[in-house]
């Protein structure tokens, strides 16, 4: 694969990935949303369906990896370096981007998260904080707890990636294996689909404590650009937190390719 290709289809993959994973999130918390309110498993579910487009689209060109986290283990497993920096530059740049197409999609319920007239404090007509449709915010702020969160949360998304498409993966006959002109890592179309479950499971049963970010371009690109988008009451964008979702899940993603040569 050219660095072209990569980082093409890392951009357009990731940007295809947020703007599904933060649209839902736009569904669920705006006002004047017709999903407002609809809960954690719908974002859950909108994250998976996320992964799944992005990466599908993605595949043809670069493999599908959008998220530097997987990027370092896959790079950890194959000892393969030079165009790491490549994936990262199409990741953070597409996700950025899908962070601005969401805002476009929702532009009048985010131009409407103003006080309207007659509003009791309090209620659920409040304008509403938006960092959270773009990047993630933890429940109780404890940078050790959150920290180890994210990276364990990472190592249980890295390792069952690299048992379906690493390069001493053993399993056979279940139809993940790379097919003929595939070209990526994904190959076979059920890898990608097996995956996206895959995140739909972590963000059931570990996305409480942080709202599992896993994906260090998944948080920094959106967080970026919610810094400079003209939201009313947008509040703000929490540069503090900011350096536990990417850190965490890059640790998590070089500790998952540790223990998949050391174990397999």
């Amino acid at each position: 694969m050219s660095n072209g290709d990569i980082f093409f289809g890392e951009l357009i993959g990731t940007a295809i990935l947020i703007l599904f994973g933060a649209g839902v999130c736009a569904a669920v918390t705006l006002r004047f949303s017709k999903a407002r309110a609809s809960g954690w498993i719908v974002i859950a579910f909108g994250w998976g369906f996320a992964v799944l487009a992005g990466a599908y689209t993605a595949a043809p060109l670069s493999g599908g990896v959008i998220n530097p986290a997987v990027t370092f283990g896959l790079a950890v497993d194959t000892g393969v370096w030079s165009k790491v920096w490549v994936y990262l530059l199409g990741q953070i740049t597409g996700a950025m981007i899908g962070a601005i197409l969401c805002y476009l999609v929702y532009y009048a319920q985010f131009a409407a998260n103003v006080r309207q007239t007659g509003t009791t404090e309090g209620t659920a007509d409040e304008p509403v904080p938006t960092l959270g449709i773009f990047s993630t915010i933890p429940e109780i702020r404890n940078p050790i707890a959150n920290l180890m969160t994210e990276i364990l949360a990472t190592i249980a998304l890295v390792l069952p990636i690299l048992a379906l498409v690493g390069d001493d993966r053993k399993v056979e006959g279940i139809g993940i294996g790379l097919i003929e002109g595939g070209g990526g890592i994904y190959g076979s179309g059920i890898a990608i689909l097996l995956v996206s479950l895959l995140v739909v499971g972590i963000g059931l049963s570990l996305g409480g404590p942080t709202g599992y970010a896993i994906n260090p371009a998944r948080d920094l690109g959106p967080r970026i650009i919610h810094s400079f988008l003209p939201i009313p009451n947008k509040g703000t964008s929490d540069w503090g937190y900011s350096w536990i979702p990417v850190v965490g899940p890059l640790i998590g993603g070089l500790l998952g390719g540790v223990i998949y040569n050391a174990a397999f």
